[in-house]
């Protein structure tokens, strides 16, 4: 069976940067399982991954913009430290969620009663590679085609994200 539309893929991997210092692996844990074809994982990716059968070991470099995108410096703002007064001590590298829930953002400085956050992927800007084994292949059920991502037994089912939120400053998007 090959990687397409609606299917369910179970891949193992390890990720470097261009320097080719470790950033993270499926074998701290358990495969990465995701629905092709619904943008659930990194778009170059999705697309290196099309037509692969299981079994199929390889290794592919993301570009930036492949991967987590460039870096946007105008995602770096200056939000007052009263937008976070729910959440107690604010310090440089929490992550807070933002409001709507669209974006993760990382305290970068705080000074005085403002707060810098970055708004980009923390790999943004980087050009990443991938080691990848795909473990297994399967059709996805009508449930996990209608709900965009797969069911996996043993999981609980949840949407939501359990980061802090922040207040916004409406910046972020």
């Amino acid at each position: 069976m090959h990687i397409t539309k609606n299917r369910v893929i179970s891949i193992d991997y390890t990720l470097r940067d261009a320097q080719n210092q470790f950033l993270n692996t499926s074998s701290d844990s358990e495969s990465m399982v995701y629905l092709h074809g619904y943008e659930n994982i990194l778009p170059g990716l999705e697309k290196v991954l099309e037509g692969k059968t299981e079994g199929d070991t390889f290794t592919v470099t993301l570009s930036a913009a492949d991967a987590y995108g460039e870096r946007d410096e105008s995602l770096i703002l200056q939000v007052p430290l009263d937008n976070f007064e729910e959440v107690g001590t604010i310090k440089a590298g929490m992550q807070f969620e933002t409001s709507d829930g669209s974006r993760l953002v990382t305290v970068t400085q705080v000074e005085g009663s403002t707060v810098t956050v970055d708004a980009n992927h923390p790999m943004a800007g980087m050009d990443l590679t991938f080691d990848i084994t795909v473990v297994s292949i399967r059709e996805a059920s009508p449930e996990e085609i209608s709900h965009g991502h797969p069911h996996v037994p043993g999981h609980t089912h949840a949407h939501g994200h359990n980061h802090n939120h922040c207040d916004g400053c409406g910046g972020c998007g």
